[in-house]
Order: C-alpha cells, then sequence, then structure tokens
C-alpha cells in the first residue's frame, strides 16, 4: 500500500517528456540515465510497452531504450518495497543491483552491435479509453500490433502538483492495470504451495540448472509485473525450488512477456530483440547460481528468508483490509468492462 502511495507521488513528479529529452545520445551516460530514470517509475512490463515507441520518436537511441525497457518493470518502487516485505533486505538489495546489471549490460552491447544508431520514422498512437485497453502501433512498414495493454503511461501535461491525482494514479490507475495479474499471481502461489509434489524438492535441488530453465520457458512469454510475481516466487522457494530459480522467475518475467518481445523486434530490430533475450536468459541464470552459492556458502535456508507469516499486527490488519477491498473492487472493474453491454 506504501508503495502504491509512492508510486503515485513519483508519476506525478516526473513528467515523460523530462525522460525522453534525456535519452537520445548512443553513449554510456545514456545508459545510467535510462536506468536512474526506470528505477522509480512504476510501470509494468506491459505498460511500459508504449513507451519505447515514444522514445524512439524522441530521438532516444536504442540503448537507452532497451535499457529503460528492462530496468522498469523490474525495480517500480511499488515493487521494491513489496520485495522487502516478503524476501528481507538483502533479498531486494540483490534484486535491484542485478536487475540494474542486467540493463546496463543489454543497453551497453546494443549500442556496441547496432553501430550507427539511425532513427526509424515511427508513428504511435494509442487507445487508453476506459472500454478498449488497446495500444496501436503504426510503423513505416504499414504493420500493425495490437497488444492487450495496461496503457497507464500516458502522456499528461501537468502544470502543478496534485495530490488527487497522485492518489488517483497510484490507487486507481496503477492498481486497476496489476489487479488481474497480482491476483492469478497470488492463485498460482497457492496451487504451488499446495499440490507441488513433496519429493520434486530433492529433485530439484539435485538438478538446479533444470529447474532454471523450467521457470525460464515459464516465465519469458508469461505477463507478469514485477509486484504480481512476488507470491509465485515466494512459493516456489516455500515448496523447495532452489532461490536460484524463484530469483530467476523474478528476473525474466517482469522483464519479458510475449508482447514487449514483439514490440522490441518491431521497433528496435532483430538485432536488439536477440541481445535483449540473451542478457535475460544468460544473465538471470548466472545470478541465479551466484544466489544459490551465497546461500549454500552462508548455510541460510531460503525459505527461512520469506515473511508470510500470519498477519497480527493491527496496522497490518488494516492495510490488508484495503488492499483486499481495493484489489476486489478493481476486480469488479475489469470483469464489469470487458463484459457486453445489456442491450446492445
Amino acid at each position: 500500500m506504501i508503495g502504491f502511495f509512492i508510486a503515485g507521488i513519483l508519476h506525478e513528479l516526473l513528467p515523460e517528456d523530462f525522460i525522453k529529452k534525456h535519452l537520445g545520445k548512443g553513449n554510456f551516460g545514456s545508459l545510467i540515465k535510462a536506468t536512474i530514470f526506470g528505477i522509480p517509475l512504476p510501470l509494468c512490463s506491459c505498460s511500459v510497452v508504449p513507451f519505447i515507441g515514444a522514445l524512439r520518436k524522441q530521438d532516444a537511441n536504442k540503448g537507452a531504450v532497451l535499457t529503460f525497457t528492462m530496468a522498469t518493470p523490474i525495480t517500480g518502487i511499488d515493487s521494491i518495497l513489496a520485495t522487502y516485505g516478503i524476501f528481507g533486505l538483502f533479498f531486494t538489495v540483490y534484486r535491484v543491483i542485478t536487475s540494474l546489471i542486467l540493463a546496463l549490460v543489454a543497453g551497453l552491447l546494443s549500442i556496441i552491435f547496432n553501430g550507427k544508431d539511425s532513427k526509424e520514422e515511427i508513428v504511435l498512437k494509442t487507445n487508453c479509453s476506459s472500454s478498449s485497453k488497446l495500444c496501436d502501433f503504426h510503423y513505416k512498414e504499414e504493420t500493425l500490433l495490437k497488444t492487450n495493454c495496461c496503457c497507464s503511461s500516458k502522456s499528461q501535461e501537468r502544470k502543478t502538483f496534485s495530490l488527487k491525482r497522485a492518489l488517483k494514479y497510484g490507487f486507481e490507475t496503477l492498481f486497476k492495470d496489476i489487479a488481474k495479474p497480482l491476483f492469478l499471481g497470488i492463485v498460482i502461489g497457492s496451487l504451488i504451495t499446495t499440490f507441488i509434489p513433496q519429493n520434486l524438492e530433492t529433485f530439484l535441488r539435485e538438478n538446479a540448472l533444470f529447474s532454471y530453465i523450467l521457470v525460464l520457458a515459464v516465465a519469458i512469454p508469461m505477463y507478469v509485473c514485477a509486484t504480481s510475481s512476488l507470491p509465485i516466487a515466494a512459493s516456489l522457494i516455500i515448496a523447495g525450488v532452489p532461490v536460484g530459480a524463484a530469483f530467476v522467475f523474478l528476473t525474466a518475467g517482469p522483464a519479458t512477456n510475449a508482447v514487449t518481445i514483439g514490440v522490441v523486434d518491431k521497433i528496435l530490430g532483430r538485432r536488439t530483440l536477440f541481445i535483449y533475450l540473451a542478457t535475460v536468459v544468460i544473465g538471470s541464470i548466472l545470478f541465479g547460481v551466484f544466489l544459490d552459492s551465497i546461500f549454500e556458502v552462508q548455510g541460510i535456508n531460503a525459505k527461512e528468508i520469506v515473511h508470510l507469516e500470519e498477519v497480527s499486527n493491527p496496522l497490518k490488519v488494516l492495510f490488508t483490509g484495503f488492499f483486499l477491498i481495493l484489489l476486489s473492487i478493481n476486480l469488479w472493474k475489469i470483469r464489469r468492462e470487458k463484459s457486453p453491454k445489456m442491450g446492445s
């Protein structure tokens, strides 16, 4: 709940035009800026999609766009605070730092291998009406790509700070964007904890690489934002999956999905797409293995870092109640918008 509040404040304070103006030069400085700007922005892996075309239209180089595309969905302030609440400080810091390293590496490789970055003629048209959550992307090849996505990155002109707008974005727009995947994440996490075979823990620990590959096969095409991936990862650890594999899911899931892959391919090119996927796959596995080795050397029981105890603190109970009410309201709104109108 605190994360959603801060996300709304940051969305109100950081205009999108400010970000676009600083990502034009194809150098390492633009990658650092893309990372810094991407950390606080509360954009999920689908709502970052409109930024890809918009940034390229504003002459942002491919490396900076790729860095921004990877860093932003994983390191939103809401997901950082939620990660801390479930996994503690060490895991949170490790997740943020490694995610930023992967984003910087991908951007740097894009600059190196793409050579001279020529501007492409891209026209971005978005339709973010309440009745149709469609983002239409038009390219010079006259190709149309339609994606069901959350268009929360809609540009708005703001002259003065408005707490009302900030609260509306944090607890209405952003919450609604991730309500469904968050609910599904909680359900999937519960099912994993309940039904995964107990003897699977030994097999997965003895075959860690297999668990990494299995997690990647699920996470890369799946649409799961950084916050909604947390209950799934926590349930995987509780079920006996190596902490490194859970980390791979937390990295690859928010950083990629089928929609983003298609848009990166169309706008940034096939070579950049390959760099994007290779960095996520290889980097997440390497950092996952390293995390497993830290836990093994230090003798840390991975299950002990997961804080999913029963809530007894009155303040936590109060916030949990508000959270469940907001989740129910937004799920109901989503269902109502998708249902055919009576008499139509």
